[in-house]
């Protein structure tokens, strides 16, 4: 086959595999985030991006003093861990997202520098509208299977478009 008979459109064909709908979740299907051990590295990273310079976050004899066995982690330093993107949740939607429309979150347990963070999105809630409907989900593990982390993104998804609805 020559080039000449190759068609390759790159914003079709370059993908994952094809766009779900809202139709096509279920209630506790779970989409992982790669685990992320709390490094000094992402401590000052986050501590530079943010400005936070509360000590309990970066210096150790501080923390230790009050009774932490290492540097704590802001509870944003936790929630980042849950962003989409770094799974593959926005491949999954890449048609069907209209947007983000909310970002909560509630620290559950201490993460130090160190811990090793496991990140999912299980759905907990999906709640059909006309043409579109919201997605629920977000929680973060630590590496003793202690959610540390519990939260919500809503997630606004279109509806199959009535032409290409299963029937």
């Amino acid at each position: 086959m020559s080039d000449a008979d190759q068609t390759f459109d790159v914003l079709r064909d370059h993908r994952f595999g094809p766009s779900r709908y809202l139709e096509d979740f279920e209630l506790g299907e779970e989409f992982y985030i790669p685990s992320r051990t709390m490094t000094s590295a992402l401590f000052a990273a986050f501590q530079l991006a943010s400005g936070d310079n509360d000590p309990i976050h970066y210096d150790v004899e501080y923390c230790k003093a009050r009774g932490h066995r290492s540097l704590l982690a802001h509870g944003m330093q936790v929630l980042i861990q849950t962003a989409a993107g770094a799974g593959v949740f926005p491949h999954q939607v890449a048609d069907s997202l209209v947007a983000l429309i909310e970002i909560t979150g509630r620290p559950l347990k201490p993460v130090y520098m160190g811990d090793t963070l496991y990140p999912r999105l299980r759905i907990t809630e999906i709640t059909p509208q006309t043409t579109t409907g919201v997605i629920v989900c977000s929680e973060v593990f630590n590496q003793d299977s202690v959610k540390v982390f519990d939260g919500t993104h809503r997630y606004l998804i279109r509806k199959r478009p009535s032409a290409t609805r299963a029937v």
